[in-house]
């Protein structure tokens, strides 16, 4: 019987051992948080700084492309709106968050 009593020692031994993956699979998990702030969540950030930038200094007279892909140039600024001139006196109402794009003065000349 005292044959098999090492056997138990080494093998209550063996089971305790397995620390070493769960410290790998910890250290990956937080390399994967790292990598996907810097490839996704940081530039987003940045995007969106620049945009509230852009809205933040819209004002009458500025030419945009709005979202929808609509030309216009701004006539009036009201809070969080803008009134939009499209042509032929036509104005429309929008959201300053829906400007996609400012562009340089006189583009919609050279476009029609």
């Amino acid at each position: 019987m005292s044959f098999f009593i090492p056997e138990a020692i080494a093998q209550s031994q063996t089971a305790a051992q397995p620390q070493g993956p769960d410290m790998q699979f910890l250290i990956m998990m937080i390399g994967l948080f790292v990598l996907m702030y810097f490839m996704i969540i940081r530039p987003q950030k940045k995007k969106q700084k620049e945009h509230d930038s852009l809205v933040a200094n819209l004002d009458k007279g500025d030419e945009v492309v709005m979202t929808s892909g609509m030309l216009g140039k701004i006539v009036k600024v009201e809070g969080d709106y803008l009134i939009l001139s499209t042509g032929n006196n036509i104005e429309l109402k929008f959201q300053k968050a829906f400007v996609h794009a400012v562009l340089p003065k006189g583009t919609i000349k050279s476009i029609q």
